[in-house]
């Protein structure tokens, strides 16, 4: 039909006539109440955003000559942060000489990525940036 008889029927109607599809050929138009409308929309999104979660990077800094106890200190600060739903970023720091046995930072974040294999999947293996190494741990899914 025409845009001057939908718009009529909109007017009869009490309602207002909105442009769904405008660069169609022809336009395609549908009578509502615009406002309601907008209400309904922005309540949805309003309740899509306190239903989101957003999810923060814990970071766990060590050294390649840590301790066994303080090792499982950040262990279990590590499983805290993944159960929480957050990811963890696990960092080792060389200072000196250490930057020659790299291999052991290396090992040390294998170890803790194999202590938290039940809570995480690794996102970014190991890497080597200078002079902290890095991984990326993030919770697994639930069931």
């Amino acid at each position: 039909m025409s845009a001057k008889e939908a718009l009529d029927i909109a007017i009869q109607q009490e309602l207002d006539l909105v442009k769904i599809a405008p660069n169609s050929n022809p336009p395609v138009c549908r009578i509502m109440d615009y406002g309601k409308y907008k209400f309904e929309q922005a309540k949805r999104e309003k309740d899509a955003k306190r239903n989101q979660r957003i999810i923060e990077v814990k970071e766990i800094r060590m050294s390649p000559s840590i301790g066994l106890n303080d090792f499982n200190v950040k262990l279990k600060n590590a499983q805290k942060f993944l159960k929480d739903g957050d990811r963890v970023k696990v960092t080792v720091r060389f200072r000196g000489r250490e930057m020659a046995h790299t291999n052991i930072g290396e090992e040390l974040l294998t170890k803790f990525a194999d202590e938290c294999a039940e809570l995480a999947t690794v996102d970014k293996n190991a890497k080597l940036e200078g002079r902290f190494m890095t991984m990326f741990l993030s919770p697994k899914a639930p069931k």
